[in-house]
């Protein structure tokens, strides 16, 4: 269609309106990246000696690729010397050995190549492989790397640790799960002053380390969880890194004293204390930390007059209590929490007069009241919760004339009703919540094939769980 002519006099034309879109086309560019990849797994990979002259965005493209395929190997990782890579992410990585061998895995022959990107090299993942301290050594040349991951590496040890020291640009170091390293592995860490995130999940041998790191100060992130060594003095050293806002060290030794270190953590908005060995007394201690949004007391021997410390964290939206002494004597101390989102209730003493205190919870989506106690007069004192997309009843006493309640819940995609009372007349009710993607209706023996029947053709993404003679059958019901 001509619209109109141009300053210079030339006639301008406007493209059709229709656009002929060909889905999942690849572009040319990729074509040549899947060609060299596949090139690079043959018997010519002599073709391509170096990809050091090519753009650098270019070969990291080409190595992502060849990783995504599981085609890199030893021979194929060669023509990537030099080439400036930013990001190498071998992470649980693993290679055809050929000759019907097991699969291998990245060691210390790939180091030299991974060391000549030089400084260029930002993020690296070495997660479960065999790298060893030795390995570690050719790093030295990697000056600029910001993120270092090597959980699950068992031969790296406190002399690997040496090794990383010098990089100081560290912004991100995961060690999850390494039973080699100690505390004086850990005092190399004291150079790494520009550290932000530091995992050490599951490593157990590094009680009395943590003083190693107390100059960290800017530390945002902080997980030991499952160590399983740490006690109360090891928590004092953390009392001076005021900038952490996320702290986890559930199933540790440390005890309410250990905890009272921690009140000047005023910027935390995650404490992880699951499985620790704390009382209702902790809670005094973080009655401060009014900056909180996430707060795990799992299987702590808390009990209902220590929620009165809760009452004021305004910014709570998650709230895990589950397995505690918690009843309901003390569910009103968190009736003004605006924000709280989600609240773990599971294997409490919490029964119908408590839940009552929780109808005002008008932000709620997540809900777990696994507790024999509940039944449906509790449910009946929930249904102003119209925000819930979870509902977690698992071992509550929920009746067909309960799940009438149900239908108020019109937002639910997940819904677990296993406490044995439900009959197919009650599934009538269920079929309403048009939003469900997982429903679990184990342990309700008296349901039949009449239950199939009311929900398939219902929803069509629902996974439907079974329980027959003591096992379980999880099935999409549109197969059905």
């Amino acid at each position: 269609m001509v619209t109109a002519a141009c300053q210079s006099g030339r006639v301008s034309f406007k493209h059709p309106s229709t656009h002929f879109h060909l889905p999942q086309c690849p572009s040319l560019l990729d074509l040549c990246i899947r060609k060299i990849t596949h090139t690079l797994t043959r018997e010519d990979i002599h073709k391509y000696n170096t990809f050091s002259a090519l753009p650098p965005d270019l070969s990291q493209r080409i190595f992502n690729n060849m990783v995504y395929s599981s085609y890199l190997t030893p021979a194929s990782l060669q023509p990537f010397r030099d080439s400036a890579l930013q990001d190498i992410c071998l992470g649980e990585y693993e290679y055809a050995n050929g000759g019907g061998a097991a699969a291998a895995i990245v060691d210390d022959a790939w180091m030299d190549v991974i060391s000549s990107q030089g400084s260029s090299l930002l993020h690296l993942d070495l997660s479960a492989s065999d790298v060893t301290d030795h390995g570690l050594t050719f790093l030295g040349h990697c000056t600029n790397i910001i993120s270092l991951n090597l959980n699950h590496c068992h031969q790296i040890s406190d002399h690997g640790l040496e090794c990383i020291s010098g990089l100081s640009n560290l912004a991100s170091l995961s060690f999850r799960r390494n039973y080699a390293i100690s505390a004086q592995g850990l005092n190399t860490f004291s150079g790494l002053i520009n550290l932000v995130k530091l995992d050490l999940e599951r490593c157990p041998g590094i009680h009395g380390s943590l003083v190693h790191i107390q100059g960290l100060t800017m530390l945002e992130s902080l997980n030991l969880n499952w160590c399983n060594c740490l006690v109360d003095v090891d928590m004092k050293p953390l009392s001076v890194l005021t900038n952490l806002k996320s702290l986890e060290i559930s199933f540790n030794k440390v005890t309410d004293f250990g905890i009272s270190f921690l009140k000047g953590l005023q910027k935390l908005n995650l404490l992880n204390l699951e499985g620790c060995q704390v009382t209702t007394a902790c809670l005094d201690s973080l009655e401060g930390l009014t900056k909180l949004k996430s707060l795990n007391l799992d299987s702590c021997r808390i009990e209902d007059e220590g929620l009165v410390h809760l009452a004021g964290h305004q910014q709570l939206n998650c709230l895990e209590l589950s397995d505690t002494g918690i009843g309901s004597n003390g569910l009103h101390h968190l009736s003004g929490l605006s924000n709280l989102e989600k609240i773990n209730l599971s294997f409490t003493f919490v029964n119908d007069s408590g839940l009552s205190k929780l109808c005002g919870l008008s932000s709620l989506k997540s809900l777990n009241l696994d507790a024999r106690q509940v039944t449906d007069t509790g449910l009946a004192s929930l249904t102003s919760l119209t925000g819930l997309t979870e509902l977690d009843l698992f071992g509550a006493r929920i009746t067909d004339f309960g799940t009438n309640y149900l239908k108020c819940f019109k937002n639910l995609r997940l819904l677990e009703i296993c406490g044995g009372e439900l009959t197919d007349d009650g599934v009538k009710n269920i079929k309403e919540l048009s939003s469900l993607k997982s429903l679990n209706l184990s342990q309700n023996c008296n349901l039949t094939d009449t239950t199939l029947e009311l929900i398939s053709g219902i929803f069509a993404d629902l996974c439907f769980v079974s329980k027959t003679q003591g096992v379980i059958f999880v099935f999409p019901l549109t197969k059905w």
